[in-house]
């Protein structure tokens, strides 16, 4: 396939995942890891690097993505710029981590892994499993473990961590609209230490596709970027159409469906 072709094709995956991004209220790393490694797998990329190329290219488009979100929340006021700066150590080493982590395992135990992850998600989302509001904020040692468990686990499936932020944040006292705003800060640091350690730690592997650098391939991150935004913006409004309960079991059954993929492939 020529560039054009292969950027052309990025283009679409970016709508597609920016439309279900918006149309079920998640970050788009959990959307575009499956995609990309489908796409990455019809291209005839080795498979021992898909999964791995695969998630350093998420991270990578959540740096531009996130970094216009959390700019949005920051302008509005919803970030609780103390409790960020609690997390930010912990966010940081931990994405450090999970890429190393990443980069110790094979591509099979990657996705395998990432299919359970997914699982987990789907199963959180049908129970409507959710830890019970707090009122007392956690010290900061316990803000930086959990960042670094979030930051660990964002990192190794390139995803931004919301589903795991928002949750603590709103058990350590944050109002719904301060651990949105102060989630979608702390996907930032974790995609760009994750996006540039995935590209160190790629460096040089003879497995690599032309147009990618480490762990990041760039026609996917462009084309992703270019579309994902616009048409995250078409999801939201259809989100807006469909009844809730709908959209809930249907991302479920959506997640169910990648995971048991991912696990069985």
């Amino acid at each position: 396939m020529t560039f054009a072709a292969i950027l052309a094709s990025y283009l679409v995956l970016g709508a597609a995942a920016g439309t279900m991004a918006g149309l079920f209220g998640v970050g788009g790393g959990i959307i575009i890891v499956p995609v990309l490694v489908l796409a990455f797998g019809l291209q005839g990329i080795a498979p021992e690097i898909t999964m791995h190329l695969a998630v350093g290219t998420s991270l990578a488009t959540i740096v531009v993505t996130g970094a216009s979100s959390a700019l949005g929340h920051v302008r509005r006021g919803s970030v609780h710029r103390p409790w960020f700066m609690a997390l930010l150590p912990g966010l940081m080493l931990g994405a450090i981590a999970g890429v190393f982590i990443a980069g110790n395992l094979s591509g099979t135990v990657l996705g395998t892994l990432f299919g359970v992850f997914v699982l987990l998600l789907a199963a959180k989302m049908v129970i409507g499993l959710n830890p019970k509001p707090g009122s007392v904020p956690p010290g900061k040692v316990a803000m930086t473990v959990a960042g670094g468990i979030v930051g660990a686990i964002s990192a190794l499936f390139g995803i931004g961590g919301g589903a795991m932020t928002v949750p603590w944040l709103s058990r350590s006292g944050a109002t719904m609209t301060q651990a949105v705003g102060t989630s979608a800060a702390c996907g930032l640091p974790i995609a760009v230490v994750g996006a540039i350690t995935f590209i160190i730690v790629g460096w040089g592997n003879p497995l690599l596709p032309p147009w990618a650098t480490g762990f990041v391939m760039w026609p996917a991150f462009i084309g992703i970027v270019v579309t994902s935004v616009p048409f995250a913006r078409l999801g939201v409004r259809l989100a807006h159409v469909l009844p809730a309960h709908v959209l809930r079991y249907g991302f479920a059954l959506l997640l169910t469906v990648v995971g048991l993929r991912f696990i069985l492939a």
